[in-house]
């Protein structure tokens, strides 16, 4: 069997019954993740962000390295089991949630799904654009190369904090 590895983020801003808080939720998950026989090779540091959208409550964020034999559409299943084990439930957009699990990279470079409602897209299709998913996977993942955006992860992170050209004609000038 051939190994693959993969970039999974890991996020949560609801308690769990059972887990406790988020930071302890994100731990939680990892470790229902191995009890799979996903091998887990690194984990980032759990930060503190802010909310996007509708989420009122602030999120811990982390990224983790896996190894695993299965291809990117069974990874995903299992990822989403795990969400639904943890009794997360479908419903609003960047709402709040006990945990989220998104793939972000994995060692077979790109992947896309045939056209489907939720298609999973590998690179995660918001992943250079999301402070807190690139500052964890830069932590442990900084020369993961992505030629498609960026040469490696810390240059996409350096990309995203670089700032940016004011528009003047947007600002009536």
């Amino acid at each position: 069997m051939h190994l693959h590895r993969y970039a999974i983020a890991l996020g949560s801003n609801r308690p769990h019954g059972r887990h406790g808080a988020p930071q302890a939720v994100i731990g939680a998950a990892l470790a229902a993740l191995a009890k799979t026989g996903v091998g887990l090779l690194v984990t980032s540091s759990i930060i503190a962000t802010a909310p996007i959208g509708p989420a009122r409550r602030r999120f811990a964020n982390a990224a983790a390295i896996v190894e695993t034999g299965l291809e990117p559409p069974a990874l995903l299943t299992l990822l989403k089991r795990i969400e639904s084990d943890f009794g997360r439930r479908r419903g609003r957009r960047w709402g709040d949630r006990v945990v989220d699990l998104d793939i972000l990279l994995w060692s077979g470079g790109r992947w896309t799904q045939p056209a489907a409602r939720d298609a999973l897209i590998i690179p995660h299709r918001d992943l250079y654009r999301r402070d807190f998913v690139l500052r964890p996977l830069r932590e442990i993942a900084a020369t993961w190369p992505d030629r498609r955006v960026a040469a490696a992860v810390r240059h996409a992170y350096a990309r995203l904090l670089r700032p940016k050209p004011v528009d003047r004609a947007a600002r009536g000038q």
